[in-house]
């Protein structure tokens, strides 16, 4: 059976690959995050996983596109509304303006990569890294990533690897792995870094 695994971030990746490889799949790696800015952050995110590949054994499919301006097309409205302001374009179908909208569009991107890639390539199922953050929404990984295994007919790996939260860290800091200090968009560096730098 061979899974293939998005990979958000060097760090968060260690500990689901190590529990997934404990198994009898065969395990290979997705990059596909033109979330992550701004573009010098992208690149550091970039190298610490071809770091870990490395280091772990993993084969690796890069899709190595920043497309900064298609991720902006579909959450800057998202984030105007949440913030008062009335943009002179209605709000994406589907879509509620609060803070997760633009995590729901996150999500939805690069895990629909991911099935997409996974079906092309023979896959049997396809997961996320994200899976192992306390910081991301799991149920709506889950929802999102069930829709894409009907639309795609790949199954989706659901493991919660929360649990390995700790280990993963220290085993992100053996390695040498480069660690952010926020999700990825701009949004989110906003919201990590404003209350501490004022």
């Amino acid at each position: 059976m061979k899974l293939l695994v998005h990979i958000c971030c060097g760090p968060c990746a260690v500990y689901p690959l190590k529990k997934i490889l404990e198994g009898r799949m065969e395990v290979w790696g997705f990059f596909f995050n033109p979330n992550i800015h701004p573009y010098t952050e992208y690149r550091k995110r970039l190298e610490a996983v071809k770091i870990l590949a490395d280091k772990m054994d993993i084969r690796m499919i890069y899709r190595d596109e920043y497309n900064l301006e298609e991720f902006l097309k579909n959450t800057v409205a998202i984030e105007a509304v949440r913030h008062g302001f009335s943009p002179a374009f209605s709000k994406p179908k589907g879509l509620p303006c609060n803070k997760p909208a633009r995590c729901l569009y996150c999500y939805s991107s690069r895990l629909e990569a991911t099935a997409k890639a996974a079906k092309e390539n023979a896959f049997d199922y396809f997961s996320s890294s994200l899976l192992y953050s306390k910081y991301q929404d799991h149920e709506m990984i889950k929802k999102i990533g069930t829709g894409l295994s009907e639309k795609y007919g790949v199954s989706f790996y659901y493991e919660d690897f929360r649990i390995g939260w700790k280990d993963g860290i220290k085993e992100s800091k053996d390695m040498g792995l480069y660690r952010q200090q926020y999700c990825g968009c701009i949004f989110s560096e906003k919201e990590r870094y404003q209350s501490v730098l004022k």
